[in-house]
């Protein structure tokens, strides 16, 4: 699943390619993906015809302002693109579910095999401007900036393991299960290690490497795995991936310290670590 830094790309790059554009249409391929609204029909009355504003992020959610308050939604879920095209008449990839073409040209294509993302129309309002359906998420690790101090507060409120809480969206928004071992791993602490057990030095490590870690993977444009599911705006593939410390990197040695990088099973998800340099 696309998490933080691989969403934090596309809005970058959907800042510079659709602000000021005006949606011309739009075309539903697939109900499943709009399903919030009643039917495609509705979907598409209330993005037509509106001019994008700006373009923001919330944890993993995109956000398109709109004319009038509006708000276009769009998370990826575990395997969905949204690609820029520069003409209609590029050949369309499979499992294109949404097209938004605008007057001055171009088109977004939502592209999803597994259907598990979607799309939605809804309004900006309340505390910051925050749509109704976002506000459950939790501070943002890369625009919420905070004092290590109130970061301790936060993890010694919980009793959880670190690797739990970390991908926890209602604590934090945007981690998943690739950042969150990689993030422990530049903190030099266990995924197990419980929440409120941390010495004031270890959130100090957490909280920089929390940031740190994410915003690297920003530079290098996210993470795209072997099945290269991953794709930025343009159709190309992230770069983070060859700095990955642990993730994915089951049996090879750490390159902190050389011993093999292990893959343990919590809840039904996988947690790499090194035993040796994680305590």
């Amino acid at each position: 699943m696309p998490e933080l830094p691989e969403v934090e790309t596309i809005r970058r790059d959907l800042e510079k390619e659709v602000v000021g554009r005006k949606v011309k249409s739009a075309q539903v391929y697939s109900a499943r993906v709009v399903r919030r609204h009643d039917d495609e029909s509705q979907f598409c009355s209330l993005l037509e015809g509106r001019r994008v504003s700006s373009v923001g992020r919330a944890g993993k959610y995109l956000l398109l302002s709109l004319d009038g308050d509006a708000v276009l939604v769009v998370h990826l879920g575990m395997s969905g693109q949204l690609l820029h095209v520069r003409s209609p008449k590029e050949p369309m990839a499979r499992h294109t579910h949404v097209v938004v073409t605008f007057t001055q040209g171009g088109q977004l294509r939502y592209v999803d095999p597994r259907t598990f993302g979607e799309l939605f129309m809804t309004v900006s309002g309340g505390q910051g401007g925050r749509v109704p359906e976002l506000v459950h998420l939790g501070f943002d690790p890369l625009e919420d900036v905070m004092s290590w101090n109130r970061f301790g507060q936060l993890l010694a409120s919980h009793h959880v393991g670190l690797k739990t809480l970390l991908m926890d969206q209602h604590f934090v928004a945007g981690i998943g299960n690739i950042y969150s071992d990689e993030i422990l791993f530049a903190a030099g602490l266990r995924y197990d290690r419980l929440s409120d057990s941390l010495t004031s030095q270890e959130v100090r490590r957490l909280y920089r490497s929390m940031v740190e870690t994410l915003a690297d993977a920003v530079k290098h444009r996210g993470s795209s795995l072997e099945d290269e599911q991953y794709r930025d705006l343009y159709g190309e593939v992230g770069d983070y991936q060859g700095q990955h410390q642990v993730y994915g990197r089951e049996g090879q040695p750490c390159r902190r310290c050389r011993n093999p990088i292990i893959r343990l099973k919590l809840t039904g998800r996988s947690a790499f670590l090194c035993e040796r340099c994680q305590v």
